[in-house]
């Protein structure tokens, strides 16, 4: 294991092992809104407190991305940190969150760690190696009708208001044209679903870079597509996101192609 993801896996580790511990307490949380359907807890801050100084400790000299804290420093060396996807699941004792760690060098994802606390389960992958689950060799599956694909979403919430209508339009397509959609509710586990073949294809809409970072680098290891919704590789900019299988990215592409002019537009 490179030495760059064998820190990031020890920091997920450590900041999920917080987070199981302030879960047995989730009622006496300080919670916070930032936004609409946008929360942050101590949770979250512990969480990441816990990622950043074991990073600092092995690279006191490189720059974190982290959605509490925001941009530290400044390195071509970039850890882009999700301490806790997967807010409301957790704050609710919804079991799907997990802590999600990519490590950017001179603006490529080079190394991903994305850890299931609650299942113990560790997604891992470094550029041109493949992509691992738990050290074992996942790829997407070989599923090529989409018919018979199980799909993942996520709702718009950050501009809702915008998207609402061309993405229920989508998800009324995809629903009839598929074998089922879900919305666990933690973007990056849905990247690594996908790259495990547990689903087929997945889109969303309004993700930030620390949702997308190591999930991207898993999912394309395990021999999967992702892109921006216009094919586009700005996915990290604009947070709309389409990936899957080979033959199913291409088929919800070609699907829903109308409802994607109109949120990408």
């Amino acid at each position: 294991m490179h030495a760059l993801l064998n820190v990031a896996v020890m920091a997920a580790r450590r900041a999920g092992a917080v987070l199981i511990r302030k879960m047995v307490n989730l009622e006496k949380l300080k919670v916070e809104q930032k936004g609409h359907n946008d929360y942050v807890s101590d949770a979250d801050r512990k969480a990441e407190e816990t990622v950043i100084d074991c990073i600092h400790k092995h690279y006191p000299d490189h720059a974190i991305l982290a959605e509490e804290s925001g941009v530290q420093g400044e390195s071509d060396t970039v850890w882009i940190i999700d301490p806790l996807d997967g807010t409301t699941n957790y704050l609710h004792g919804f079991p799907v969150f997990c802590v999600s760690i990519g490590v950017q060098v001179n603006g490529r994802m080079e190394h991903a760690a994305v850890y299931d606390p609650m299942r113990q389960e560790l997604f891992t992958a470094s550029r041109g190696q493949g992509a691992q689950l738990d050290g074992r060799r996942i790829r997407v599956s070989g599923q090529k009708l989409l018919e018979r694909a199980l799909i993942g979403t996520g709702f718009p919430f950050r501009q809702a208001d915008q998207e609402i209508t061309p993405y229920l339009n989508m998800l009324g397509k995809v629903v009839r044209g598929t074998s089922g959609v879900r919305r666990p509710g933690a973007a990056a586990l849905d990247l690594c679903y996908v790259a495990a073949g547990r689903l087929d294809g997945f889109w969303e809409t309004g993700l930030a870079p620390w949702d997308l970072a190591a999930g991207s680098l898993i999912i394309r290891e395990a021999g999967g597509i992702m892109s921006g919704l216009d094919g586009s590789e700005n996915f990290m900019d604009t947070g709309h996101v389409l990936c899957g299988t080979p033959k199913i990215y291409a088929g919800l592409a070609k699907l829903c192609a109308p409802e994607i002019a109109q949120l990408v537009s």
